[in-house]
């Protein structure tokens, strides 16, 4: 059977995990069956390559992007898009999961199911319980509580989703995918389903994204959003700036009528002084920078054959 005889597509990064990528396509196939094409991408890894035979092994039809570099979880979900966009019909379904069995395939009906409506473009999950330590929970709680403040956007989501051939086709136009794949479909304006799902453990292996990583992550969530971020802190900077101002007359004030202590008068005024300048300055830098992010806003898609080094299909495939 060729890719246009598959119902689902099911997007997967892989990086040096070729033991938690095998049990995913075992247990995708138990799944799926015979509906199932997996694109997965091979995030440049070096020590533990991904190759069709795991794919061969445990029944299913497939290709393998082998990436030139190790180019980020995103960017490789966004190449993997970049592929299957032109590729799929009105009648299929593209699937994006990460490969170490944290997004559960059981759970792919309930997104499939979901995705029906002529309404949604994508269904994306969200956590109702995770495997997860302490201090991802609270650095999770206060990511999405400065990324609802800074953007005036919620986010409940990851990369785990579905989505109709248009949607797909609408991510990949956008650059903002290669950054955060999730925060990119909030600023795409798709009609989308959110639906409660577990999140399950690894099959195996330790997970490669450390705290770093994770703060670097949600950090992108916010660029994808910039000129609302910079708009909003330009806001607050101006109200500082003007209470500063209103600081400094209750101050002259005060000395006017000697109803303050020695020396009082010339630290608050210093201090508030110091602090205009300071939001003001920063004011004028976050409408610069709003006025070339505007500009810069260029519509490109993403060239998935510019990362790619090799296509290795599945033994008896044809795309």
């Amino acid at each position: 059977m060729s890719f246009a005889e598959r119902s689902v597509i099911v997007v997967t990064p892989v990086f040096e995990d070729v033991e938690a990528s095998s049990r995913l396509f075992q247990e995708l196939h138990k799944e799926l069956g015979e509906k199932l094409f997996v694109v997965a991408v091979d995030d440049g890894s070096v020590k533990q390559p991904v190759s069709p035979a795991p794919m061969v092994a445990a029944g299913v039809e497939g290709i393998v992007l082998r990436l030139r570099r190790n180019v980020g979880h995103q960017r490789a979900i966004a190449i993997g898009l970049s592929w299957a966009a032109d590729k799929l019909s009105d009648g299929q379904r593209a699937v994006v999961m990460d490969s170490d069995g944290e997004d559960l395939p059981e759970t792919i009906p309930a997104l499939l199911e979901a995705l029906e409506p002529d309404d949604v473009d994508v269904v994306v999950a969200r956590r109702k319980s995770r495997v997860e330590t302490l201090k991802f929970k609270a650095f999770y709680v206060v990511y999405k509580a400065m990324f609802t403040f800074l953007t005036g956007r919620k986010i409940s989501f990851g990369n785990f989703m579905a989505l109709k051939p248009a949607a797909v086709r609408r991510l990949v136009s956008m650059q903002e995918t290669t950054t955060h794949v999730a925060a990119s479909v909030l600023a795409s304006r798709l009609r989308t389903s959110i639906i409660p799902l577990d999140r399950g453990p690894r099959y195996a292996g330790q997970s490669k994204m450390n705290f770093v990583g994770l703060a670097l992550h949600g950090f992108r969530a916010l660029m994808v959003f910039a000129e609302d971020v910079l708009v909003r802190v330009g806001i607050w900077c101006m109200v500082i700036a003007g209470a500063s101002v209103v600081g400094a007359f209750v101050a002259v004030i005060l000395k006017i009528v000697d109803n303050s202590s020695p020396g009082w008068f010339s630290i608050a005024s210093g201090i508030l002084f110091v602090l205009f300048l300071q939001t003001g300055t920063l004011t004028l830098m976050t409408l610069m920078l709003t006025g070339v992010v505007r500009s810069g806003n260029v519509v490109t898609g993403i060239e998935y054959a510019d990362y790619v080094e090799a296509e290795l299909l599945a033994e008896g495939v044809a795309v």
